[in-house]
């Protein structure tokens, strides 16, 4: 029998050598288990599940998970800074190490006090971003703790508010247009001072008079695939049949009818800026959008 231990520790050994990822689904809403503080520890509280992240004139603060992902579902639930908010960005994104990293965004810029959220998305592949799109909520997100979920599968990257889809990006690899698909992810979020661009393009500054500036956090869930830091190159590869894991099943390959019918919604009626009907800043439409790419 030791010598079978021997040989199930080699072969375990070589497993994470090429860098198996292990599926997990995660039941915790506790912070601690998925995530650590990354700066400004002094900045944190903690009431009971709930996080508290703050910003003041010294610093912001920021976190990030412990793992990282190829695949799956992240959601956290967030109560955006109340009050006048302007200058402030409360950052909630995915992304991989490296210039030609891979990441997904949800930026919440902050605005004068009975002025809206703007909630900016963004994408970037092999390091390339400059997808922006920019809506409102149909709710005050600083009233009340909200989802915001990213699904990302082997086909689509869906951004999600409170289950409902506010953004997909399509992969479209048959057009020639690279897909993020072979770089884990690590989930990250932050609070900072962005005035020079944040609120109406810089023109209204942070009035540190009227902080700190707190974000409040609760419900964290991760459900997706870890991958090793050292082997992220073999992930893929080594996560096996895609269809064995609920995000890649073929239901979760597009969105639904309901889902479609959403996210036609909250584009009409809530997206304030897209970058693919920006014609200043890509004179030629982009390769993607010419491809009913949302």
């Amino acid at each position: 029998m030791v010598k079978g231990y021997v040989i199930l520790g080699l072969l375990s050994a070589a497993f994470a050598l090429v860098g198996t990822c292990v599926c997990s689904s995660s039941s915790s809403s506790r912070f601690d288990d998925l995530f650590q503080p990354s700066w400004a520890l002094d900045h944190f509280t903690y009431q009971g599940d709930v996080l508290n992240m703050k910003l003041d004139n010294y610093s912001g603060a920021g976190f990030s998970s412990k793992s990282k992902y190829l695949f799956g579902k992240v959601t956290v639930q967030i109560k955006l800074v109340e009050g006048d908010s302007a200058g402030t960005v409360t950052a909630y994104y995915m992304s991989s190490d490296g210039p030609y990293h891979n990441e997904f965004d949800f930026e919440f810029l902050g605005n004068t006090t009975g002025e809206p959220y703007l909630v900016q998305t963004n994408v970037y592949v092999n390091g390339v971003g400059n997808r922006e799109q920019r809506l409102n909520l149909w709710f005050d997100p600083t009233k009340d703790f909200h989802s915001y979920s990213i699904l990302w599968n082997h086909r689509q990257v869906v951004f999600l508010v409170d289950e409902t889809p506010v953004r997909v990006h399509t992969n479209l690899e048959h057009k020639g247009i690279p897909y993020p698909k072979d770089q884990p992810m690590g989930v990250y979020s932050s609070i900072w001072n962005a005035d020079d661009w944040a609120t109406q393009g810089g023109r209204v500054k942070t009035d540190w008079s009227k902080g700190p500036f707190i974000a409040s956090y609760t419900g964290f869930q991760i459900d997706g695939c870890k991958c090793p830091d050292s082997v992220a190159s073999r992930c893929a590869a080594a996560s096996g049949d895609p269809k064995q894991f609920w995000w890649d099943q073929p239901t979760m390959s597009e969105l639904n009818v309901h889902q479609s019918h959403q996210l036609l919604w909250v584009r009409a009626n809530h997206m304030v800026y897209d970058y693919c009907s920006d014609t200043a800043r890509f004179p030629a439409t982009p390769l993607e959008c010419q491809h009913h790419q949302h």
